[in-house]
């Protein structure tokens, strides 16, 4: 014969459904956290055979990144294969010397049918015909005063 303890199986019970209700609102918390840490992101998946930018990290790509001078990224290289929503295998040739496998976070859509400014790593024009920032409204006022003092040197003469 069994000896069972009622005390013993409603202390168990108990302890279930006390456990059950904290599993249940930690996922709610976590949803809710995940909700705000997620907000104003984009959810951006690639397909095989789309073009996209490779950020070079300096920690990655060593032999191609030794200052903070030389290029962010790289010619666009096309997608081979989708691992998951995060990570991604592209065709990236040998002499990289580095795994062809990125998470999204270092992949830039490339889009065919625009110029180069689609290209977030290429280096670009000065900012001239831009609005007036603080650094476009220095350069003016420069070019103005160097504009000026070569008018005074041409009356001079």
């Amino acid at each position: 014969m069994k000896m069972v303890s009622l005390d013993g199986n409603r202390k168990a019970r108990v302890v279930k459904t006390l456990h059950e209700s904290v599993r249940q609102h930690i996922e709610k918390r976590n949803r809710v956290y995940a909700t705000k840490a997620n907000k104003g992101r984009k959810h951006v998946v690639f397909q095989p055979d789309d073009w996209v930018w490779v950020h070079m990290r300096k920690e990655r790509f060593l032999t191609h990144r030794k200052s903070k001078l030389q290029p962010q990224g790289d010619w666009p290289f096309q997608i081979l294969e989708r691992i998951n929503d995060n990570a991604y295998k592209v065709d990236l040739p040998g002499e990289y010397g580095v795994s062809a496998t990125f998470n999204i976070s270092d992949l830039t859509l490339f889009d065919v049918g625009d110029d180069s400014k689609s290209n977030p790593f290429e280096e670009r024009e000065d900012d001239a015909d831009q609005p007036n920032t603080k650094r476009n409204h220095a350069t003016t006022h420069w070019r103005c005063q160097l504009d000026q003092s070569q008018e005074l040197g041409q009356r001079s003469l």
